[in-house]
C-alpha cells in the first residue's frame, strides 16, 4: 500500500469514527460488510438516506470538518501514537472477543503493552487509606508475577494501582474516558506522562474529546475487555467499578473482590459482587494462581501473532513492535546474562542490576515469545 493510500485509509477511519450518531457496533458492521474503511465510507456517503442515517450524520459524512481530521492526523504523526482498528492483527485479541468491542483504539505509548497479560484493578475514587494500601500492594505483587496493571486513571484506587505498578517497573495501561490527548482528572497529568513512558494511554474517542458521563461506562468495558480478570478493591453500591466487573463477567472473565468491614460503605459493592459469584480474595497469590492458565492461553496467542508477519496493515497505523525484547536494552542485558544453565531471579538481579519485580515481568514476556523456558524451582534458561 503506497503512502497516499495509507493516508486515505487512515483519513477514512477518522471520518467514520467522528461521525455523529454512529456507534462502534454499526461501524464494525460497515467495515466487515464492505472490506475496509475507504469502501465503507464511499458506500454510506452514496446510500446514507437509504440506511436511515439522520441528517447530521449524512452531512458529516458528506463534508466532514477538515480541521478536525487534520488535527487527528497531526496527533497520529507524533512518535508512539497509533490508531489500531479492530480488523488489524495488532488489535488486542482479548478485547476483540468482547460483545461490544470498540471499532478502533487511539494509543499513545507502547502499543505492544496491550498484548501483555493484564489484570484490571479498579475501585472507588474516594477510597480509604486501607483501600489505597491494598491497591498498591496487589498492583506490586501482581506486577512482580508478570501481569501488566490496567485501570482508568481516575482518582483513588485507579491512580494508586497505576502509580504502584510504575514504582516497581511494571507496565501499566490507562484507558481514558476522554480523547487520548486529554488527562482527566487534570491532577493526574504527571501520572499520565509516566504511564505513556512505561505503558500506554488508550482511548476509543478521537483527540480533543472532552469527558462526558456517558463515556466512562464505555471506558470501563475496554478496561475489562483488555484484561484476563478484574479485581475490585473498594466500591460503593453505585460505583462505576461494578460496571467494569459486570462487563468482565459478561465477557467470560474472572472477577475478584476484596472483602471489607460490614460497617464500611465502600465494602458493600465488593460484598455484592461476592454474593453474585465474584471470587473473594485476600492475597495476591490467590489471584495469581487463578490467572496462570489464562495467561498461558494469551501467551500462545501472542507467540502465534509474533510468528505471523503483518500484511495489509497501513504502516502509519501499525506499531513497530515485532518483539519487545529485540529493541529494549534491558532485555538485551537480561538475555546476555541468561545461559542454558537455569538461573533464579535473584541471581539474574545480581548479574543485571535490574529490580526483581522488573525481571519477573520481563521473564514472562520472554517466555511468551518462546525465548526463555521456566524450569522447576522458579529458575529460567534460554530456550535451546
Amino acid at each position: 500500500m503506497d503512502i497516499t493510500t495509507q493516508r486515505d485509509a487512515i483519513e477514512a477511519w477518522l471520518i467514520l469514527l467522528r461521525a455523529p450518531g454512529i456507534g462502534p457496533a454499526t461501524l464494525r458492521g460497515w467495515i466487515e460488510r464492505h472490506g475496509n474503511a475507504i469502501a465503507a465510507l464511499a458506500v454510506v456517503r452514496r446510500d446514507g438516506a437509504a440506511r436511515a442515517l439522520d441528517g447530521a450524520t449524512r452531512e458529516w459524512l458528506r463534508a466532514p470538518d477538515a480541521q478536525a481530521i487534520a488535527a487527528d492526523l497531526d496527533w497520529l504523526a507524533a512518535p508512539g501514537r497509533v490508531l489500531l482498528a479492530f480488523v488489524e492483527d495488532d488489535f488486542p485479541s482479548l478485547l476483540r472477543e468482547i460483545p461490544a468491542a470498540p471499532a478502533a483504539l487511539f494509543v499513545d505509548g507502547d502499543a505492544s503493552a496491550l498484548w501483555l497479560p493484564q489484570i484490571a484493578i479498579v475501585g472507588s475514587r474516594h477510597a480509604s487509606q486501607a483501600g489505597i494500601a491494598n491497591a498498591q500492594a496487589f498492583a506490586r505483587a501482581l506486577g512482580a508475577a508478570g501481569l501488566a496493571i490496567t485501570s482508568g486513571l481516575a482518582e483513588g484506587i485507579d491512580g494508586a494501582a497505576h502509580a504502584a505498578a510504575l514504582d516497581v517497573g511494571v507496565a501499566t495501561i490507562a484507558v481514558l474516558g476522554t480523547g487520548p490527548d486529554i488527562v482527566y482528572p487534570p491532577r493526574h497529568f504527571d501520572l499520565a506522562a509516566r504511564v505513556r513512558a512505561h505503558g500506554a494511554l488508550v482511548s476509543e474517542f478521537p483527540p480533543g474529546t472532552p469527558g462526558h458521563p456517558s463515556h466512562f461506562p464505555r471506558r470501563n468495558r475496554i478496561i475489562a475487555g483488555l484484561s484476563l480478570a478484574t479485581l475490585v478493591v473498594e466500591a460503593s453500591l453505585r460505583s462505576g467499578s461494578l460496571i467494569t466487573a459486570r462487563n468482565a463477567a459478561e465477557s467470560g472473565r474472572e472477577v475478584f473482590a476484596i472483602p471489607g468491614s460490614i460497617h464500611h460503605p465502600l465494602a458493600r459493592g465488593c460484598h455484592q459482587l461476592i454474593r453474585q459469584g465474584a471470587r473473594l480474595v485476600e492475597t495476591a497469590e490467590e489471584t495469581i494462581a487463578e490467572l496462570a492458565p489464562l495467561a498461558g492461553t494469551l501467551g500462545a496467542q501472542l507467540r502465534e501473532r509474533l510468528e505471523r508477519p503483518s500484511e495489509s496493515v497501513p504502516a502509519s497505523t501499525q506499531p513497530a513492535h515485532a518483539s519487545v525484547s529485540a529493541i529494549d536494552p534491558d532485555y538485551a542485558r537480561l538475555l546476555a546474562a541468561l545461559g542454558h544453565d537455569a538461573l533464579g531471579v535473584d541471581q539474574l538481579a545480581e548479574r543485571t542490576g535490574l529490580a526483581v519485580a522488573a525481571l519477573s515481568s520481563m521473564l514472562l514476556m520472554l517466555e511468551l515469545e518462546g525465548r526463555v523456558v521456566a524450569t522447576s524451582g522458579g529458575a529460567y534458561a534460554c530456550r535451546v
